[in-house]
């Protein structure tokens, strides 16, 4: 999505052709001033023309490492940037050291190091530097210094500091023009990348989501003590066939929907949904797992959740003209299983393996509409939280010895204090209490109306 200039060129391939650029610029500066210089002289020198014309070459030479496509380029420029500092110095020793030029030359490259390489090419320019000026004076034998140079020379460096630093004012209009394009095109695919990954979370488990947010994340498959859910509605295959394909979608959708507001809620990983059914763990996700006791407790409680906000649909259902009231059956069983992800490396689905799995999904098959039924490992870790029924034992599918069932029936807490949820449906008569959501405004409509329909029902009764 990066405009076509970022693409044929990123910037760091950009870099290495800029820095071709000042280092021809500061090279035709020196090169200058020492042609100039022997012309004031009237003599041309055979070292001022050697060091020219291996400062012409070396820069020509250089542009083959600035090429962007260029295999064998090295990484690092620290050798370049040496030589650098060292050919400017020995020309300016060659210059006999004149103060402002060489002042001017050597501020260029200081600029140019650290603006395109930070302290560390500095570091690696004036190592260049101190090298040169150590060959100038003693290899070289320029010991002289020219403290008044003629008015010339000083101009043709002025003249090559100001074409550098115009260069340079040119070259970083246009590398910030591009860089905000490319910053303000990267913002916009992030945000398209953030809305397309928040619409994925919807549809993959949340162990996946966080390995995908943190790319060092990978999903191990392993075994795991956790809590498995799995719920369906009574009746609904049959149900599928009365309704029209609109409104079995709408309530479909309507079901799961709340459904999984409830299992986000207790910070349950929904696996999968199978048309109606629903199945749900508990502990295979490191990062909400609070330990197997309270994850079944977790689990235990979002399933009477889930039957609560079920008398709540039903009345909502009724108006799209569902008569006979929907309930689910639930299952739910702990124990050991395989946890991650399967399949091939072009498919992948995390999920749940092993026989505990399986019994839990058979205890919901096994259950009566409305109930909730665990098996004796869940019930060993929540029976001091949740009472629960003895159902005694049933014959599972696949399972050769009696499973012992219980079924759910409420908060220890809720029953031993007043109880503030009343759910009640049959042929003529429904009912849905839910007195944490009355209000005291509204306390005295809900008994008018209560004392009105038992009038009702009791004129009737009389004739």
């Amino acid at each position: 999505m990066f405009s076509q200039v970022a693409k044929d060129k990123p910037f760091k391939e950009l870099l290495p052709q800029y820095q071709y650029y000042f280092r021809v610029l500061l090279g035709f500066c020196a090169t200058a001033a020492l042609i100039g210089k022997d012309i004031n002289d009237q003599h041309m020198h055979i070292e001022t023309l050697s060091i020219a014309g291996i400062m012409m070459m070396y820069c020509a030479f250089t542009y083959w490492f600035s090429l962007p496509k260029q295999p064998h380029r090295p990484s690092r420029s620290t050798w370049l940037a040496l030589i650098d500092g060292f050919i400017i110095a020995v020309a300016i020793s060659e210059l006999e050291y004149p103060p402002w030029p060489s002042i001017l030359l050597i501020t260029l490259l200081q600029f140019n190091a650290l603006s395109q390489g930070g302290i560390k090419q500095a570091f690696e320019v004036n190592t260049g530097i101190t090298l040169g000026l150590v060959t100038g004076f003693f290899l070289l034998g320029n010991q002289s210094i020219n403290l008044n140079p003629d008015t010339s020379l000083t101009n043709v460096v002025l003249i090559g500091t100001f074409a550098y630093l115009s260069v340079y004012g040119a070259y970083s209009y246009r590398f910030f023009k591009q860089l905000r394009t490319s910053n303000k095109e990267y913002r916009e695919e992030n945000e398209t990348l953030r809305s397309q990954f928040y619409k994925l979370s919807h549809y993959i488990p949340k162990p996946v989501t966080a390995m995908i947010r943190d790319k060092n994340q990978d999903i191990v498959t392993e075994r795991k003590r956790i809590t498995v859910f799995f719920s369906d509605i009574v009746g609904f295959t049959e149900l599928s066939e009365e309704l029209e394909a609109e409104t079995l979608s709408e309530l479909l959708n309507n079901y799961l929907s709340e459904m999984s507001k409830v299992a986000n809620q207790f910070n349950g990983t929904i696996d999968k949904f199978m048309g109606d059914a629903i199945m749900v763990l508990f502990g295979d996700d490191s990062e909400t797992s609070q330990g197997i006791k309270k994850d079944a407790v977790s689990c235990v409680s979002m399933a009477l959740e889930m039957s609560k906000r079920m008398q709540e649909l039903q009345v909502h259902w009724s108006e799209l003209g569902i008569k006979k009231p929907l309930q689910i059956r639930i299952g739910i069983n702990s124990g050991y299983c395989t946890v991650g992800t399967f399949g091939t490396d072009k498919s992948l689905d995390y999920t749940a393996l092993g026989a505990n799995v399986n019994l839990a999904s058979r205890l919901e098959s096994a259950g009566k509409p409305g109930n909730i039924l665990i098996s004796h490992e869940t019930w060993s870790l929540i029976k001091d939280v949740i009472l629960c029924q003895d159902k005694g034992q049933i014959k599972a599918k696949g399972f050769s010895y009696p499973i012992q069932v219980y079924q759910v029936i409420n908060f220890r807490k809720n029953l031993a204090g007043k109880q503030s949820y009343l759910s009640e449906n049959m042929e003529g008569f429904s009912m849905h209490l839910d007195l944490e959501k009355i209000k005291n405004y509204d306390k005295e409509q809900v008994i008018n109306k209560l004392v009105t329909a038992a009038k009702t029902l009791h004129k009737k009764d009389i004739h």
